[in-house]
């Protein structure tokens, strides 16, 4: 069953504990676990806390980073992962997203070899331990920093080429929903989709766009997601939505947004209104 999940992106100024609660309350059984918040309860603290709740990791946010861009080695971004993936294991998520790392001065060749070599070393330890390797791509407008990768079409190639079941995606609706030809790609991709992310947005996607509740931008996700739906999805769909606008409307608000959007998506009952 397709089930909505909340990044702690979107709830950043809250702790976990604030976090539960604030979800419990609005329907929510998922969240998608931000590693830097993570360090701040540890991750056995974090999985007492979501079991007592009720609550599932449906991700868990970030490694990568193979090519040097952020400073570290190739050893040490490989050593991360691991950690990542046994963090993972911890607090019950079954995805790990990963960035593929920017360009760093290599040939793209030669950052292509570094990520296949990491996703060779990687991909059989995550599969030992049940938990996907999600490759997040991203829109080449501001995917220097992060990715060498360029876009959604060439990460899938790239995943798809490795003969490494635990090596999949992580979809950003935001950043390619409105591209032409999306829904036949995303459907030919979709046996390689580990986790499907969302928010909206107005205009093209840069570093300066918001990222929105759905319904506040002009992405037709409703559509989107339905034919996820229709064509097998069974993952989470984790809303992400962050900047000014979200941030001004609040968390209350911005959750009973989020549940009221995807209980329409479904077409099934509000689950926090029918218990108010």
């Amino acid at each position: 069953m397709i089930r909505a999940s909340i990044s702690e992106f979107s709830t950043y100024r809250s702790e976990l504990h604030e976090e539960i609660a604030q979800l419990v309350r609005h329907g929510f059984d998922s969240i998608a676990v931000w590693r830097t918040k993570l360090s701040d309860v540890g991750a056995a603290e974090a999985r007492s806390l979501l079991d007592t709740a009720g609550l599932r990791a449906s991700s868990l946010l970030w490694g990568g980073g193979f090519t040097g861009g952020d400073g570290r080695s190739f050893r040490e971004s490989l050593d991360d992962v691991r950690e990542g993936i046994a963090t993972a294991v911890e607090v019950g998520a079954a995805v790990l997203v990963l960035h593929a790392g920017c360009r760093g001065g290599h040939t793209i060749g030669h950052a292509r070899r570094l990520l296949a070599e990491a996703m060779r070393e990687l991909g059989p330890v995550a599969a030992g331990e049940g938990v996907a390797l999600a490759i997040k791509p991203l829109h080449p407008s501001f995917s220097a920093d992060c990715s060498f990768l360029g876009g959604l079409e060439e990460t899938f190639d790239f995943v798809d080429s490795l003969d490494e079941p635990a090596v999949m995606l992580a979809v950003d609706l935001w950043q390619f929903a409105d591209e032409p030809g999306f829904s036949e790609s995303l459907r030919r991709m979709l046996p390689r989709v580990a986790v499907v992310q969302a928010a909206d947005r107005l205009g093209p996607p840069s570093q300066e766009t918001d990222r929105l509740p759905p319904g506040h931008g002009t992405l037709p996700l409703q559509r989107i997601v339905r034919e996820l739906v229709r064509h097998g999805y069974r993952g989470d769909v984790e809303f992400d939505c962050v900047g000014e606008a979200v941030e001004a409307m609040g968390v209350e608000r911005l959750l009973a947004s989020l549940e009221a959007s995807f209980s329409q998506w479904l077409g099934r009952p509000q689950v926090a209104a029918a218990r108010r």
